[in-house]
């Protein structure tokens, strides 16, 4: 073989190597996008999962969710449905609470939920009945979260408008969970359609 027929060789060996390299990651992500949800079928948008908040005098603090907006549902993100807790407690103190969820948007890789507090105790526990909100940056175990009551140091004042919530100031402590967001993608009317 001569050196020309050679380094064709070489070349058409290395082009069907790219191309099935950008098919397998092409697949990857396409069956990425088409996960089952809910019903089998990809939900508009999603929130799961649990982690702890860093904080430096060792306060536990924990935020769980399971939060879905249906495919069916995409372009009306107060249909969303699920739950999410959170807790806090320090050595002398301690508070819970359960949301009904109300509201899901994601973008990207950020998620801002609300819901109403369904049940709650400790300083949480006038909360009940009020809409809370949080924000999540899902950055694969480094997340952070910003909630609602960050100004006011209590769930339940001043109440946020539905998928609303403060800006994710806060930082997950390492090794203790992982929050998950599904991405939305909004479908908006055709043009004269």
């Amino acid at each position: 073989m001569n050196r020309i027929a050679h380094r064709r060789t070489k070349i058409a060996a290395l082009g069907a190597a790219l191309l099935i390299t950008a098919g397998a990651a092409g697949s990857a992500v396409a069956s990425g996008d088409d996960a089952p949800g809910r019903g089998g079928a990809r939900e508009a948008a999603a929130l799961t999962g649990t982690a702890k908040l860093y904080r430096p005098a060792g306060d536990d603090i924990t935020f769980t969710f399971d939060a879905h907006l249906a495919k069916e549902h995409n372009m009306d993100p107060r249909a969303a449905t699920g739950t999410f807790r959170f807790s806090h407690y320090t050595d002398t103190w301690g508070a819970a609470a359960e949301v009904k969820v109300d509201c899901l948007i994601t973008g990207g890789k950020v998620a801002v939920v609300t819901g109403v507090v369904t049940k709650a105790d400790g300083v949480a526990a006038g909360a009940v009945g009020k809409r809370v909100g949080v924000t999540v940056h899902d950055l694969g175990g480094h997340d952070r979260l910003g909630y609602s009551w960050a100004a006011t140091g209590v769930p339940g004042e001043g109440e946020p408008l539905p998928c609303t919530s403060a800006a994710p100031f806060e930082k997950v402590k390492a090794g203790s969970g992982d929050w998950k967001v599904l991405p939305w993608i909004p479908e908006y009317p055709q043009a004269g359609a």
